[in-house]
């Protein structure tokens, strides 16, 4: 494995980490409650963005990964 792909892994990883800490924040403030109806349902759109895009991210590195080798 050489530099790039460490670097492609890591950097992936980081956002991967990042998209998760959204979901955990967004998850705690749908518990709580204490937001009103229309910032519940806009976080519950965002939630499904950020789980679309980190599935994106994921999908893309894969892709990078297997086409440089080839």
């Amino acid at each position: 494995m050489n530099l790039f792909s460490i670097g492609l892994v890591l950097d992936t990883v980081g956002k991967v980490c990042i998209g998760l800490a959204v979901f955990t924040v967004h998850r705690h403030i749908s518990k709580e409650r204490r937001i009103d109806t229309d910032v519940l349902r806009t976080m519950r759109k965002e939630w499904l963005l950020t789980f679309a895009g980190i599935l994106l991210i994921i999908a893309g590195a894969t892709l990078q990964l297997f086409f440089q080798r080839a």
